[in-house]
């Protein structure tokens, strides 16, 4: 069996793309996933699987969810390791969870104007891509951020984005899964 990580991209934001955690861990259960667990409202879902292919959880994952609710988020599956190795890569001081963020890209951006980004920066705020991770150094906060609000028209990929507080918080239930 492998444990798998997935992210789901933009549900339950703004009363939009609403999928209760619970029912999102039913659906999973009764699709032959083992130990499946969920973290907090953002669509975090660990849990094994006969299934080796991480391009075929993804679209078993999304296809669950637009069946049940009528719309297919990104998901965006890792393995314990490869969530493990973005911890360790993460450039920046972590003594402020809310301030570094991991935006997990789903291949290399389209298009990625850095100096741009760079030119809509507060002062304080950085960032890093490493391997298919833009880490985001944001000490004011992401909802003060003209990083954070602008990245899109910047970085064009599939991405989704998570806190180091969140990310620390499911590779110990990742852990928990393959022991």
């Amino acid at each position: 069996m492998t444990t798998w990580i997935v992210l789901l991209r933009g549900i339950n934001i703004g009363g939009h793309h609403i999928v209760p955690m619970k029912k999102l861990g039913e659906l999973l259960d009764g699709a032959g996933f083992s130990g499946v667990r969920t973290y907090i409202q953002s669509g975090n879902c660990v849990f094994r699987s006969e299934i080796e292919d991480r391009d075929r959880v993804g679209e078993t994952v999304s296809g669950l969810i637009e069946g049940e609710f009528g719309f297919r988020p990104s998901a965006f599956v890792l393995t314990p390791e490869q969530l493990e190795a973005a911890l360790a890569a993460n450039p920046f001081p972590a003594d402020n969870p809310k301030a570094v963020h991991l935006q997990f890209l789903a291949g290399p951006p389209a298009k990625a104007d850095f100096d741009g980004l760079r030119a809509v920066a507060q002062p304080g705020e950085d960032f890093a891509l490493t391997g298919n991770v833009l880490y985001l150094y944001l000490p004011h906060g992401a909802g003060r951020s003209p990083v954070a609000q602008k990245l899109g028209q910047f970085i064009k990929a599939d991405m989704t984005g998570r806190n180091i507080a969140s990310v620390k918080k499911i590779a110990e239930m990742a852990r928990g899964a393959s022991d």
